[in-house]
């Protein structure tokens, strides 16, 4: 576990960011794995096609805790499709194996990225967040 857990996942594991219900925000989006269980919610507040602020809550394994936590910060700032292209790049990423996103991403996503390139079952913990945010941007219906 240490070995594949390693100290940038353990942080946002234990010091999830934005892990918490956004009194004010405007959007919500949930979403569900039917394989394991997990569930999310992700929260944003917008102005305009900005995305002010993002949150999350879950019931959720570690590795899909520490990708909301890393995703939450990442798209605070961004307009809607920019955030539709970081998911789509993420998801690409994660689908394919690669380990990095480029010089533009989070360094931490590398982390996570590589949980699922050790162990290809946990793709669906690490991008479940990244449909939760595409249904509160959206307003897409949950159809897990």
């Amino acid at each position: 576990m240490s070995t594949l857990y390693d100290e940038v996942l353990l942080d946002h594991i234990r010091n999830a960011r934005n892990y918490h219900v956004l009194d004010d925000a405007n959007r919500h989006g949930d979403a569900v794995s039917p394989v394991c269980g997990d569930t999310f919610t992700v929260y944003v507040r917008m102005t305009g096609d900005v995305i002010d602020e993002a949150s999350f809550q879950c019931e959720c394994c570690g590795i899909s805790m520490a990708s909301a936590s890393i995703m939450t910060d990442w798209v605070r700032g961004r307009s809607v499709a920019d955030a539709l292209a970081l998911k789509a790049t993420f998801l690409a990423a994660a689908k394919a194996r690669v380990e990095s996103l480029g010089p533009d991403a989070p360094p931490d996503h590398e982390a996570v990225l590589r949980v699922v390139h050790a162990m290809p079952g946990r793709e669906g913990c690490a991008t479940l967040a990244w449909t939760a945010l595409e249904r509160a941007l959206t307003g897409a219906a949950a159809t897990d």
